[in-house]
């Protein structure tokens, strides 16, 4: 089991930050009722892991008891669409994006479904902590990555929440509010769950080797803590990925950067290197090996923008040129990302942008 599985909270009162949302939440617990509630925030800043142990401060033990499921639903065109839940007999999880441009049928027919579900054994008392916590007269979806959804699905939402409001609740989980329709918002509770602040990140990865028995280099923690960019889930991944580079010793002067990350920076060579249609062609056939191993498209053209950026930084020239450079390339990459969530195939995006940098690039070599 990966450590940043080992060590999750499994209940509110264990969280080592935003202690004053965890409290207000176990109040809500408590009292067996929930509005339906937004969480959102950047990624790695724990919003699942609060929302898991918001579900078992309600329900009790039964949340754990899961099973993964293959759903199909049919689409107004009749064609067959599949996608996979993890569900208790309290709760079902479901990210609706990952059909596409059919993620509207999803939505409604899951909440649908789960809001005409009635639990086996409604009168029960669920045992949790040493207390009882009363039964809840619904039954919750957690909906992931709904910034994600298309408009169409967004509406569908708002509908159905609507009219399902008697019978189950949704949690809902996003990075950014900003793409999710006001509707939406106005119906849920809205809490931001921040980034841990670096010495956070810091204090909770010592914590960590302490609990596993690893050595503690304070230096070392910094560095990864400064390298995750405040990305708890990265920062302890990083934390393991390092240990074992170093033989089960946290000793190591570098951090290890995960696979795909150092192939990434392989492209980023590659590109700096040589602008040519030869070089734009050979670099597809990477962004493919990246797609291919399940990296999303999104977080590659995040990270090559960064890295980029970086690259530009180093540029020996006119100082105006190579700022100028900086934000072009940070425009066209949100632009690109802009049009990868509108659709289409993602690969083509990537393509188009690494071409635009190319000629950039091209340009302020030139002009030095």
């Amino acid at each position: 089991m990966l450590l940043v599985d080992k060590q999750r909270p499994k209940s509110l009162s264990e969280m080592d930050y935003h202690k004053n949302i965890s409290q207000n939440l176990i109040k809500m617990a408590t009292s067996g009722e929930i509005p339906h509630i937004l969480f959102y925030g950047p990624s790695g800043a724990g919003k699942k892991t609060r929302v898991l142990a918001l579900l078992r401060e309600m329900f009790g033990n039964g949340v754990e008891k899961l099973r993964m499921e293959k759903r199909e639903f049919k689409t107004p065109s009749q064609r067959s669409v599949e996608i996979t839940t993890v569900a208790s007999n309290y709760h079902i999880e479901v990210n609706p994006s990952d059909v596409g441009i059919y993620d509207y049928v999803v939505v409604q027919e899951i909440i649908k479904e789960i809001a005409q579900y009635k639990q086996l054994d409604a009168n029960a008392k669920h045992p949790f902590k040493g207390r009882t916590v009363p039964p809840a007269s619904h039954v919750v979806v957690v909906l992931d990555e709904v910034d994600n959804l298309s408009r169409n699905a967004q509406a569908g939402l708002r509908r159905t929440m609507e009219k399902y409001t008697g019978s189950c609740r949704l949690i809902l989980c996003c990075e950014n509010s900003g793409r999710i329709i006001a509707p939406i918002r106005s119906r849920c509770l809205c809490i931001r769950i921040g980034a841990p602040t670096l010495l956070e990140v810091t204090t909770i990865l010592k914590n960590n080797c302490q609990r596993e028995g690893l050595p503690v280099v304070p230096e070392q923690l910094q560095r990864i803590a400064m390298a995750s960019h405040r990305n708890l889930r990265r920062a302890l991944l990083y934390l393991e990925a390092s240990t074992m580079a170093a033989g089960g010793g946290a000793k190591g002067n570098e951090v290890e950067l995960m696979d795909w990350e150092r192939y990434l920076q392989v492209v980023v060579r590659n590109i700096l290197e040589e602008q040519s249609p030869q070089a734009l062609l050979a670099i597809r056939g990477k962004y493919y090996e990246l797609l291919a191993r399940l990296i999303p498209a999104q977080v590659i053209l995040k990270e090559l923008v960064k890295q980029l950026v970086v690259q530009c930084g180093t540029l020996k020239g006119v100082e105006g040129s190579v700022r100028r450079l900086q934000m072009e390339t940070v425009c066209w990459g949100a632009t690109y990302e802009q049009k990868m969530r509108q659709g289409g195939k993602e690969i083509v995006f990537l393509e188009a942008f690494t071409a635009r940098f190319m000629s950039l690039y091209k340009q302020a070599l030139m002009k030095r």
